[in-house]
């Protein structure tokens, strides 16, 4: 299985989806214990749940599971949150703090999945952001995940629905946050965070640069939004996720809008 899997588009949208692989090479799951194999922390059904939702959008799909390594970290191994409990790079434990693997990967092992599959996936990235820049003249990274909404080793309380990151406005233009976050404000049933627990990951980051005319958000979406249950089998519940994706769809075609209309 290749890595990444990339479906062109002619849209100023890139989807670049990071969490939603569960591929684990064999050599991996043997190092994993029976709690890692569960794969708790994918961003369950998210490729699903936004596909079709705007013709012309590219995405970007790592077929990797996180626990293999996680596209969206520094490939450095630098924290996204220094102080606050987090995954790294191959992290250690699961989202609860328990641990994954019976035999951890060494620092050697971690270089070569860097290479083998952390690089691979931004390679494919930088080349849609650019070849879509070419085209446009902008181009808008919209990076999707999902989480469960309580997970009290990573924060306190109950997570809103949607969160949204843009490293305190650092990533995208003042127009793409407040397009984001009004629609989210509006959509009734629904509760939302600009720049909470989660500000925005390595890929927001690094790539958004608005004042290159490179865009770059984060939507980290409550899985009770759209799951039956945020416990395994991590069912998804159409009806829950077809509400969801007219407000997701109104995120899309807004930013596709803004960016062909040259209002970035």
């Amino acid at each position: 299985m290749t890595p990444v899997e990339v479906t062109r588009g002619d849209s100023p949208v890139i989807l670049g989806l990071p969490h939603t692989g569960t591929w684990l090479p064999e050599p991996v799951r043997a190092q994993l214990n029976d709690r890692g194999r569960g794969l708790d922390d994918t961003d369950w059904h998210i490729h699903r749940l936004y596909d079709g939702l705007l013709d012309g959008a590219t995405t970007v799909r790592a077929t990797f599971h996180r626990y293999v390594i996680d596209a969206n970290r520094d490939p450095s191994g630098k924290s996204l949150y220094p102080g606050q409990n987090t995954t790294g790079l191959v992290p250690t434990t699961d989202f609860d703090g328990h641990p994954i693997w019976a035999d951890a990967p060494t620092a050697d092992e971690i270089d070569a999945r860097r290479l083998a599959f952390h690089a691979p996936y931004h390679a494919a990235l930088e080349a849609e952001l650019k070849r879509v820049h070419a085209l446009h003249g902008v181009a808008i990274l919209y990076d999707c995940h999902s989480i469960r909404s309580s997970i009290p080793y990573l924060f306190d309380g109950t997570l809103p629905d949607f969160n949204i990151g843009t490293n305190q406005g650092t990533t995208c233009s003042q127009v793409v946050e407040d397009t984001v976050r009004g629609i989210c404000e509006r959509a009734e049933g629904y509760t939302s965070i600009l720049n909470g627990r989660f500000k925005g990951g390595w890929t927001t980051r690094h790539y958004g640069r608005p004042t290159e005319g490179i865009h770059a958000i984060q939507m980290e979406l409550a899985q009770s939004t759209y799951l039956s249950a945020e416990t395994a089998p991590w069912a998804f519940d159409p009806g829950k996720a077809d509400r969801l994706r007219a407000h997701l769809s109104e995120i899309l075609s807004r930013l596709d809008q803004l960016a062909r209309e040259g209002r970035t």
